[in-house]
């Protein structure tokens, strides 16, 4: 395969795709169609692809097979509505190599619906990463809500804002929540709910066809340390509380139950719940991040998981 295109390697996992389908999950070809998104006579070539290229043995012979398979263990596991596992890059499995082009295919399949969908976003490098990799459209039939404030505790913008730079990207109408992500009291946590622009975007979000977040560890190299949101005593004293991660700045314990402290009460974020009926992805990878993305997973705290295949075998090992 080392001297095909970029054009040929890309066909050849969609064949791959396509045959596991097939022959493993003894999908119709209907269904593959569906599943892929291509006509039913583009599945039938596509599997007569992987046939007269080889790739059909016993097993597939391709690095696609085996992510697809721990995607399926990670989905009834965690009884998960959708979930991508990409190949990971043995030398540095948190790499957001091949998680952004994933997580900005399914972003692509939601943008290119004629139908007007509620996007909601959270926040963190994995999410940006996946932002930087789509097409420039033309998707004004949309919104994109952020479910937590773009400010640093400074008042300066933040620099992982996701719906400011995806709305220029795609042409969508957007709701930044211009507050701080964290606030200095409870009292001044209810002033800024309160407010009227803040209702109007919770209510956006209550009514979001979907939901993109990031995951974060709560390690020495956690984000809302790295980012100035908390200080290092703070870290020091919601690890003692139990947090092993956080959503949208919420922290939860290693069951996925949110931490009742005091950093919580005063999270500005739009209230993370669990059990959604709607698709909740979350996007991450990583050695740090595989506590608090299990936890995320057994507290239902998402419903859909974007991730590596380093993390995948991890989860699945715990």
């Amino acid at each position: 395969m080392d001297n095909k295109s970029n054009s040929e390697l890309k066909r050849l996992e969609s064949a791959a795709r396509a045959a596991w389908l097939y022959y493993v999950a003894k999908n119709t070809q209907d269904e593959i169609a569906q599943k892929l998104e291509v006509s039913r006579q583009s599945a039938q070539r596509l599997v007569a692809l992987a046939v007269s290229e080889g790739l059909i043995k016993v097993r597939l012979d391709h690095p696609i097979t085996q992510c697809m398979e721990l995607a399926q263990q990670l989905k009834e596991k965690f009884n998960l509505l959708e979930c991508e596992v990409v190949p990971s890059d043995p030398a540095d499995p948190s790499s957001n190599h091949g998680l952004a082009q994933s997580g900005a295919a399914v972003l692509e399949r939601y943008l290119k619906s004629e139908t007007p969908k509620t996007l909601a976003f959270g926040t963190g490098r994995a999410l940006k990463a996946c932002i930087d990799e789509l097409p420039t459209m033309q998707c004004s039939q949309h919104k994109l809500i952020s479910l937590l404030g773009n400010m640093m505790a400074d008042g300066s913008a933040s620099a992982f804002d996701i719906v400011v730079t995806m709305a220029n990207r795609v042409n969508a109408k957007h709701y930044p929540m211009p507050l701080p992500v964290i606030a200095s009291s409870v009292d001044e946590k209810q002033i800024l709910h309160s407010l009227q622009p803040v209702k109007s975007i919770f209510s956006l979000i209550d009514q979001a066809d979907a939901t993109f977040v990031g995951i974060g560890q709560i390690t020495e190299q956690s984000p809302l340390l790295l980012d100035g949101f908390i200080s290092d005593s703070d870290l020091k004293t919601v690890k003692n509380d139990g947090a092993v991660g956080e959503i949208t700045s919420w922290l939860y314990d290693e069951h996925g139950q949110l931490l009742n402290n005091e950093t919580n009460d005063k999270v500005v974020s739009y209230p993370l719940s669990n059990n959604a009926t709607k698709p909740v992805y979350g996007i991450a990878a990583g050695t740090d991040k595989v506590a608090a993305i299990n936890a995320a997973l057994k507290g239902k705290l998402i419903n859909s998981l974007i991730t590596n295949e380093y993390t995948a075998k991890a989860i699945l090992n715990m």
